[in-house]
């Protein structure tokens, strides 16, 4: 199975690119599903169809489906969710301050992700087209397995056999329920679908994201930025599509200076993304909706060229325990922007308000960081 994923600033047109490769790649033959995890889905208007949860079929071999979070997040964390209620009202008597307290920021989001993890192993499908919330909610999404899951295992530090042991003189004690087990397993299970999902999307032989752009300075800059955290948290970025590009003959007249504009803003994303395949969009004379539009512009994006392919791959990460170092690809950042730290077998490499932690491989284990130089995209960094 093929995993696309389509991500940008809002407004660029993911929704709209996204249904185009859709509906491209079923026509291919595949068996194709798209969904849409924004919570201000716009997928069915892509379609002119109403589409819902559950997976509707648009034409021959393509189906379509809005996430539904809060109907997800109820089927990954009930329990659990029950549980933290309950200790939440134990003294305030309930009401509806618990239940916003209950919804953690981007947690939901997290949840719409598993259903990709779902499809994935449902097998039905030969390829997922997802078209997701605009950038920075797309990058919570992406670092929340691996944030979350240590969070848990940091906080919930209670086992089943504690619990059992000594729960009843606990609540006794203290006046606070203790959880049963079925909130162990929400818990179990949560940090083993995170672990599955942050497998899967790193998982470069399956997934791809594919950032959506415009021709303008603003975009641009944001996509930059996209790219160099995405590559941070080491997820393979193997397109840019570049939409809403205006015909020269439709440039002529009041329109006439955007021209220049339009001619260096494409120049930039040329040198910016030189390695890596570009695809051109034309704006359409008609609003792009309904099945013919898209399949149309989806044969205009990929002519000559399979959309259900990975159509690129760049190494992230390269250690060489001869000249004791190791690389990190991080396009687009700068030297003022990295942030570099040690501490317990880990390495932080920050760039901008974004972090990862690295494990310093064992080859290393016993030396310290001798110093870290910026070249290329590559963030090289020596040990002694």
């Amino acid at each position: 199975m093929r995993i696309i994923i389509y991500t940008g600033k809002g407004g660029v047109g993911k929704t709209s690119m996204a249904a185009a490769t859709a509906s491209k790649i079923a026509r291919d033959g595949k068996k194709v599903l798209v969904m849409s995890t924004d919570q201000a889905h716009s997928l069915g208007d892509s379609f002119d169809r109403k589409v819902g949860k559950t997976p509707v079929e648009i034409a021959e071999n393509l189906h379509a489906v809005e996430i539904d979070t809060v109907y997800e997040s109820e089927r990954s964390w009930g329990n659990l969710k029950g549980y933290v209620k309950q200790l939440l009202t134990v003294k305030g008597g309930g009401g509806i301050e618990a239940e916003e307290l209950l919804v953690f920021p981007g947690l939901e989001e997290l949840f719409s992700m598993f259903k990709i993890l779902d499809v994935y192993e449902s097998g039905v499908y030969d390829t997922v087209i997802v078209d997701c919330a605009p950038t920075g909610e797309t990058l919570s999404l992406l670092k929340y397995p691996e944030r979350l899951s240590e969070l848990i295992k940091r906080i919930l530090s209670i086992e089943r056999a504690a619990t059992k042991t000594i729960g009843k003189m606990i609540e006794r004690t203290m006046k606070v329920p203790m959880p049963k087990d079925n909130v162990f397993d929400d818990i179990e299970s949560l940090m083993e679908r995170m672990k599955n999902l942050q497998r899967l999307l790193l998982d470069k032989d399956t997934v791809s994201l594919r950032v959506v752009t415009t021709p303008e300075k603003i975009v641009i800059s944001e996509a930059k930025r996209n790219f160099t955290c995405l590559y941070l948290y080491h997820y393979n970025v193997d397109a840019v599509i570049v939409n809403h590009i205006y015909p020269a003959r439709a440039m002529e007249g009041y329109f006439n200076k955007w021209t220049k504009m339009q001619e260096e803003a494409l120049r930039e994303i040329a040198e910016c993304f030189s390695e890596v395949p570009r695809f051109y969009v034309e704006l359409q004379q008609r609003e792009l909706r309904t099945l013919e539009m898209l399949e149309s512009v989806g044969d205009q994006i990929f002519e000559g060229c399979d959309p259900n392919d990975v159509l690129f791959r760049q190494k992230i990460y390269e250690v060489s325990a001869a000249e004791k170092s190791m690389r990190i690809y991080l396009p687009f950042a700068s030297r003022e922007e990295l942030r570099l730290e040690q501490e317990s077998g880990e390495l932080l490499v920050g760039v901008r308000n974004e972090s990862r932690r690295f494990p310093i491989p064992p080859e290393f284990a016993r030396m310290e960081v001798a110093g870290a130089k910026f070249e290329g995209g590559y963030l090289n960094i020596s040990f002694h």
